[in-house]
C-alpha cells in the first residue's frame, strides 16, 4: 500500500514537474512554440487518473512553474508593484487549475467532446476579462507564441488572440479525453479535433495564398542604443543625438525611403525648446520630400506628453500622435491622447501609434475601421522582451489586417504585412546606429476581427457556461464502468 502511494507520489509530481518545465520554455519572452501545445498534456494527462485535489494543485503548480522566469521581469524590468505581480502570477496559476479540473470533471461524467471545448473557453475568457480589467490590456495571452507560425497566426483574423488560445488549450485538452481511462466518445473527440486542425491549417494556407508583393514606397526606420535616456534637446547630449538622426536620414531617403521613422522618446522638449528639434527635421523633410516621424517627451502646459510628431514631405504644419495607452507606473506622470493621427498627403491612410499602444487590440481595429491600411509606431521595449513586444505588433496587424512598420529602440526594428510576414527586421543593439529599409504593401486586409472584434470571446464564454452546466448536471460514470481504472484514480494523500 505505501509502495502504491508512493508510486503514485512520483506520478502526479512528474507531471507536474514536465509540464513546469514545457510551460518554461514554451511560453514567456522567447517561447519555443511547438513547446507551448505540449505544455499542458502531463497535467491533462494526469487529471482523471487521481483524485480532484491533487489534478488541481498539480494543474496549479505546473503554470506556477512556468511562470517562475517571469518573476525578473514584472518587478525589475517593467515595475510592476509586488502585490499586483503576485496576483498575477499565482491568481491565474489557481485559475489554471480549476479549468483543469472542469476538464477532468467532464472528462470523468462522459462529455470528453464538452471537455475539449470549455477548458479552452474557460482560458479565453481568463484572458479576455485581463484584458479588459487591467490597463495592460492584452499583454497576456499565449497566442502570442505562435507569433512566428503563421498558419497559425492566420486565426487572429478572424477569432482575434483568444482563437490562438483556445486552438492551444483544445489539441493538448482532446488529447487527454482520448487517453483517460476507459474513455468514452473518443471516436467524437478524435472527429472534432481533427476537423478543427483541418479548419485551421487551411485556412491558414488560403490566407497565406496572397501574393507577398512589395508597395511602390519605402519606408526606413532608425534607431540607436547609444543614448539610454531622453536627453533634452537643448542639452549638448541631445543636439548631437539629434545631428546622428539628421546625418541617417538622407542617406535612407536616397535608398528611396518615403517615410522615416525615429524609436519613443528619443527626446525632451517643451514648447521654448521644440524649434531645435522641430527646425532641422521639418527642413530635411521638406527638401527630401519625405515624412518624419519622431518620438520625444513634450512638455506643454504643465503636462507631460508622449509624443510622436510627424514633419510632412509637402512641408506643412506638423501633425502631432500623443500617446493614447500609457504603461502603468512607468508613465503614471504622463497624460494619455484622445485621438488618432494620420501621416497627411499620402494617397492612402496611414495611422500613428506608440509602443504601448499595440497592446490594447481595439485602438487597432480603430485604425483599421478609418479605412487605415499601415500603422507608423516608434517604441522602446526593454531589451529581453523585444521579440515579444515585436511580435505583439505583428499580431495585432493580422487581427485588424494592417501592415506594421515598428522603430524601437532597446528592441527590434519591424516590418510586418497585413499576413504577419516579416518584411524586414533589425536589432537596435546590431549596430551602433541601426537603419532598415523596406517597401511594404500599401493595401490592407479585409479580417472578420477587425469588423466584429471581440465576438469569439463572448462566444466562449456561452461555451464556459455551457460545460459548467454540463459537469453540474452529469452524474460520474457507474461505479462498474471505472473499476479496472480504481488503482490509477486513488487519491495521492
Amino acid at each position: 500500500m505505501a509502495y502504491s502511494s508512493i508510486r503514485r507520489f512520483g506520478v502526479a509530481l512528474a507531471a507536474t514537474v514536465l509540464s513546469a518545465m514545457l510551460f518554461v520554455f514554451g511560453t514567456g519572452l522567447r517561447p519555443v512554440p511547438w513547446l507551448t501545445w505540449l505544455a499542458p498534456v502531463p497535467v491533462l494527462l494526469l487529471a482523471p487518473r487521481v483524485r480532484a485535489r491533487v489534478a488541481f494543485l498539480a494543474a496549479s503548480a505546473a503554470w506556477l512553474g512556468g511562470e517562475t522566469p517571469m518573476w525578473g521581469y514584472f518587478l525589475r524590468t517593467v515595475r510592476i508593484p509586488p502585490p499586483m505581480a503576485v496576483s498575477m502570477v499565482i491568481g491565474s496559476a489557481l485559475l489554471f487549475g480549476l479549468a483543469v479540473l472542469l476538464a477532468r470533471g467532464l472528462i470523468l461524467r462522459g462529455r470528453p467532446v464538452t471537455a475539449v471545448v470549455a477548458l479552452p473557453a474557460a482560458w479565453v475568457v481568463i484572458e479576455y476579462a485581463a484584458s479588459v480589467l487591467s490597463p495592460n490590456g492584452a499583454w497576456w495571452s499565449l497566442a502570442y507564441t505562435q507569433a512566428d507560425i503563421l498558419p497559425v497566426l492566420q486565426t487572429a483574423s478572424i477569432a482575434g488572440p483568444w482563437g490562438i488560445t483556445f486552438l492551444l488549450l483544445a489539441v493538448p485538452t482532446a488529447a487527454a479525453a482520448l487517453l483517460a481511462p476507459r474513455a468514452i466518445g473518443r471516436a467524437r473527440v478524435a472527429v472534432v479535433a481533427a476537423i478543427v486542425l483541418a479548419l485551421t491549417a487551411g485556412y491558414g494556407a488560403w490566407r497565406l495564398h496572397t501574393p507577398d508583393e512589395d508597395g511602390s514606397q519605402q519606408v526606413a526606420l532608425l534607431a540607436t542604443d547609444r543614448q539610454p535616456g531622453s536627453p533634452p534637446v537643448d542639452t549638448p547630449e541631445g543636439r548631437a543625438l539629434l545631428a546622428e538622426y539628421a546625418a541617417a536620414i538622407p542617406d535612407v531617403a536616397a535608398r528611396g525611403a518615403r517615410v522615416v521613422v525615429l524609436p519613443e522618446k528619443s527626446f525632451t522638449a517643451d514648447d521654448t525648446t521644440l524649434p531645435i528639434l522641430a527646425a532641422p527635421l521639418a527642413r530635411l523633410a521638406a527638401d527630401r520630400h519625405i515624412d518624419i516621424i519622431a518620438g520625444l517627451i513634450l512638455e506643454r502646459g504643465g503636462e507631460l506628453r508622449n509624443a510622436a510628431i510627424d514633419f510632412p514631405a509637402g512641408g506643412g504644419r506638423p501633425v502631432e500622435y500623443f500617446k493614447r495607452h500609457l504603461i502603468p507606473g512607468l508613465e503614471s506622470d504622463f497624460t494619455a491622447g484622445d485621438r488618432l493621427a494620420y501621416v497627411p498627403d499620402t494617397g492612402t491612410r496611414w495611422g500613428i501609434a506608440i509602443c504601448f499602444d499595440l497592446d490594447l487590440p481595439g485602438l487597432v481595429r480603430d485604425y483599421r475601421r478609418s479605412g487605415a491600411t499601415t500603422l507608423f509606431v516608434p517604441a522602446w521595449d526593454f531589451n529581453r522582451d523585444a521579440w515579444l513586444h515585436g511580435r505583439m505588433a505583428v499580431a495585432r496587424g493580422v487581427e485588424s489586417g494592417l501592415t506594421v512598420v515598428r522603430a524601437a529602440r532597446n528592441g527590434d526594428l519591424v516590418v510586418s504585412d497585413a499576413y504577419g510576414r516579416i518584411r524586414a527586421e533589425a536589432h537596435s543593439a546590431d549596430a551602433p546606429f541601426v537603419s532598415l529599409v523596406a517597401a511594404p504593401p500599401e493595401r490592407g486586409a479585409t479580417t472578420l476581427y477587425a469588423a466584429w472584434g471581440d465576438w469569439f470571446a463572448w462566444a466562449c464564454v456561452l461555451v464556459l457556461l455551457i460545460g459548467l452546466a454540463a459537469g453540474y448536471r452529469a452524474r460520474p460514470r457507474p461505479e462498474r464502468d471505472r473499476r479496472p481504472a480504481e488503482p490509477a484514480v486513488a487519491a495521492v494523500g
